[in-house]
C-alpha cells in the first residue's frame, strides 16, 4: 500500500485528545506524509480541517481516534470512498477499532511498511419511500433499525425479500444487521454471531409477539422490503448504526440491500476474529 497522505479523524467534543493529535500530527510529518485532518482534529493541528466526504477523496488512509461510534460515524460520513482505516480504540468495547491507543505508533509503522491487512466490511443502503417518493437515503456499517418509540406498543412489518413474502413482523421492532452488526444490537436481541467474512444480511426481531419468530440469516443478494403499518405506525423510526435516521409513518416502505460499496478496515495481519470474539465477549470466562 503506497501512502503519502494519512486523514486524521477525532471523536467529536473531546478537548482531551489535543496532545495525541498533535502528536499524531508531528509523528506523520516527521515522516513526509502529508496530514488532512476532520474539522474536530483540525482544532489542534496545523493542517486546516475538512468534511470527512472531502477527507476521504484526499488522503490514502484514514486513522479514526475514538471509539465503535466514531469509527461507525466516519464510515458513514466517507460515503462510497474506499479509503482504508485505521481505528484507534480510545472507548471501552472496541470491536471495529481494534488497535489500543497505546499500540497506535508500532501499528502504523506496520501499516507503512504493507504489514497491514485491508479487510473489507459490508454496508447496508437503506431507502425509505413515501407513497412513491424517495425521502431518505442512508448507509450502514451495522445495523439499520425500524422499531417502535411508544412504550409497550407493538408494530406490524411486513417483510418481502426480493418481492417474495417472508413474513409479517408483530414485534417493537425489527434490525437488519451486516455481519460486522452481528456484535451490536442484533446480539443483545437474540440474533445469532456472524463472522465479517461472511457475505449475509441478518433480520433480528426485537421482544416479537410470538416466540417462532426467530432471527433469519439471508444471502447478501437480497433486497428486503420492510412496509410500516399497524394502529402505532406513526410512532415507528428508521434508526441507522444507533446515530441518524428519520421518523417513519403508515405505508412508509424502507428497502433494504447490500451497498456496493464496502468499508475498508486496517487489520493486524495475525488477528482472527475468534479471537476478537474471545477477548470481547469473554467466551469461557467464569
Amino acid at each position: 500500500m503506497d501512502i503519502r497522505s494519512v486523514g486524521i479523524c477525532v471523536k467529536l467534543s473531546q478537548p482531551q485528545l489535543a496532545d495525541l493529535v498533535r502528536e499524531l500530527e508531528q509523528w506523520l510529518v516527521a515522516r513526509r506524509f502529508d496530514v488532512v485532518p476532520d474539522p474536530e482534529a483540525g482544532r489542534w493541528t496545523k493542517a486546516a480541517g475538512l468534511p470527512r466526504r472531502e477527507l476521504a477523496e484526499k488522503v490514502d488512509a484514514v486513522v479514526v481516534l475514538g471509539g465503535d461510534g466514531t469509527l461507525l460515524a466516519v464510515a458513514r460520513a466517507i460515503g462510497e470512498n474506499s479509503v482504508p482505516i485505521l481505528g484507534v480504540n480510545l472507548g471501552t468495547l472496541g470491536f471495529l477499532t481494534e488497535t489500543a491507543r497505546e499500540e497506535m505508533f508500532p501499528a502504523l509503522e506496520e501499516v507503512i511498511a504493507g504489514r497491514f491487512r485491508t479487510e473489507a466490511r459490508m454496508r447496508l443502503e437503506a431507502v425509505v419511500d413515501r407513497a412513491g417518493e424517495e425521502v431518505g437515503r442512508y448507509l450502514a456499517l451495522n445495523d439499520a433499525v425500524i422499531a417502535n418509540t411508544s412504550l409497550a406498543r407493538i408494530v406490524d412489518l411486513p417483510v418481502r425479500a426480493d418481492g417474495i413474502e417472508v413474513t409479517t413482523y408483530h414485534a417493537d421492532g425489527l434490525i437488519v444487521s451486516t455481519p460486522t452488526g452481528s456484535t451490536a444490537y442484533s446480539l443483545s436481541a437474540g440474533g445469532p454471531l456472524i463472522l465479517p467474512s461472511c457475505e449475509a444480511i441478518l433480520l433480528t426481531p426485537i421482544c416479537p409477539h410470538t416466540l417462532s419468530q426467530r432471527p433469519l440469516v439471508l444471502p447478501e443478494t437480497c433486497e428486503l422490503a420492510v412496509d410500516v403499518k399497524g394502529p402505532h405506525a406513526s410512532d415507528v423510526k428508521l434508526t441507522v448504526d444507533g446515530q441518524v435516521g428519520c421518523q417513519l409513518g403508515e405505508d412508509d416502505r424502507v428497502t433494504v440491500r447490500a451497498s456496493r460499496h464496502p468499508v475498508q478496515l486496517l487489520v493486524p495481519p495475525g488477528r482472527n476474529r475468534f479471537e476478537v470474539m474471545r477477548e470481547k465477549l469473554r467466551w469461557g470466562k467464569r
